[in-house]
């Protein structure tokens, strides 16, 4: 993921707040500009294409937080495939409850837009695929692909759960991660240790 300079930044945030908003890829520049704060002229000399405006902010999102689940991984020193799923799904759903605005974008798009679905497509597949090797997992090869459409849709409910004030994000993580971990073939008490597990920070990166 490349850096971005503080204005771009801004207004990066300022598009995903609106794009969540809204819940649509469409937003103008001038709505842009009142959003970031900022001049039209500045969206215009820090953005190479306002009119791909949607497709970097869903590439840069999913970017992100892929390099941040790593590190989290990695600084907590999981290795595990079971834990490193169970600690991405209950990270995206803490995530979103701290950033409302976060978990609405993803909730409208990350089923739905091709930039978007890379988040699914990164570590959490490399999980699945891995926690099969190692037996962690018990289901056939070929049915991959629906047991990630289980992981996914499973943390976007549970998102949705939370931004909706349903349950809190605790709950709905751990309850998240024990039906998904059964739904792969993890026993039932390994399921449920594994769902509350100690939570490491989502990483920063620079």
């Amino acid at each position: 993921m490349s850096a971005m300079s503080p204005a771009q930044k801004r207004i990066h945030q300022a598009a995903l707040r609106l794009f969540a908003e809204k819940g649509t890829s469409e937003v103008t520049v001038g709505e842009l500009a009142q959003a970031a704060g900022v001049a039209r002229g500045t969206i215009y000399n820090n953005l190479e294409s306002p009119d791909r405006l949607f497709e970097h902010v869903a590439a840069q999102l999913a970017d992100e937080m892929d390099e941040r689940i790593v590190a989290s991984y990695a600084a907590a020193g999981i290795d595990d495939p079971a834990l490193r799923l169970a600690t991405g799904i209950r990270l995206y759903v803490r995530r979103a409850h701290d950033e409302p605005h976060w978990g609405r974008f993803l909730v409208h798009f990350a089923m739905t837009n091709e930039s978007m679905r890379k988040v699914w497509m990164g570590p959490p597949m490399d999980d699945l695929v891995l926690g099969l090797q190692q037996k962690r997992y018990d289901f056939r090869p070929d049915q991959a692909a629906t047991a990630l459409g289980l992981l996914a849709g499973s943390t976007l409910a549970a998102i949705m759960l939370v931004l909706e004030g349903l349950r809190t994000w605790r709950d709905a993580g751990s309850d998240t991660v024990e039906m998904v971990l059964r739904g792969l073939g993890v026993g039932a008490e390994d399921a449920r240790k594994l769902s509350v597990a100690e939570l490491p920070p989502l990483a920063e990166i620079a």
